[in-house]
């Protein structure tokens, strides 16, 4: 059975961003998807000090969260990374897990999982929030899912976010299309094989010319 990831970088389990990933799961349920929800935002996550020591480990030196969470998305099909939006940009707890997650997790190979970001707001951030996450995933050579209107509700309380009907059916249109993205994928997959990638050049411009 397929799997599918959530983050929810909010630090209220059952607040604007709980209410749109739980309308999701509901679809991701009727699709077949097997689903798994993890509260991110409630923990005290550092940021990345770029010491590749990951590269050494295998994981993160910092032993928490982000060592828990690494082989759960070795064994996904999809990531959805919800959040809400503080001063026009994602949660940054949200933000230094996925800096951490992302960077310590060079030998997993996250080509061609699926991706989609879903961000909350009261009003205003939603679209710069909504691009911040993606390029976790544009980075990665993850395909990222789109919906009916950008990935996003609106609401000051989990209850206000249940009254924004066109929110909620992004949602759930994006989990179908995430659903038929990842069987689509498999399918392909299994008959042909992954696309291939190319990993030789690295620009840098160490000389300065």
């Amino acid at each position: 059975m397929a799997k599918v990831l959530l983050l929810n970088g909010s630090p209220r389990a059952n607040g604007c961003t709980a209410a749109a990933l739980e309308e999701m799961i509901r679809t991701f349920t009727l699709e077949g998807v097997e689903t798994e929800l993890i509260q991110v935002g409630a923990h005290a996550v550092r940021g990345c000090i770029a010491c590749n020591r990951c590269r050494e480990l295998g994981r993160c030196v910092f032993d928490d969260l982000v060592n828990d969470v690494a082989p759960k998305l070795a064994q996904a099909d999809g990531l959805v990374i919800g959040s809400p939006v503080y001063y026009g940009s994602p949660n940054g707890t949200i933000l230094s897990f996925l800096d951490r997650l992302f960077h310590s997790t060079g030998g997993i190979s996250k080509h061609m999982k699926v991706g989609a970001a879903v961000v909350s707001c009261r009003r205003g951030g939603n679209t710069a929030s909504f691009d911040a996450l993606n390029k976790y995933f544009t980075i990665s050579s993850m395909p990222v899912a789109s919906s009916t209107y950008w990935n996003q509700v609106h609401g000051f309380t989990a209850e206000d976010v249940k009254k924004d009907l066109e929110g909620l059916q992004t949602m759930r249109n994006l989990a179908r299309n995430m659903s038929f993205m990842i069987r689509a994928f498999a399918a392909e997959m299994a008959k042909n094989g992954p696309p291939a990638l190319e990993r030789g050049a690295f620009t840098s411009f160490p000389d300065g010319k």
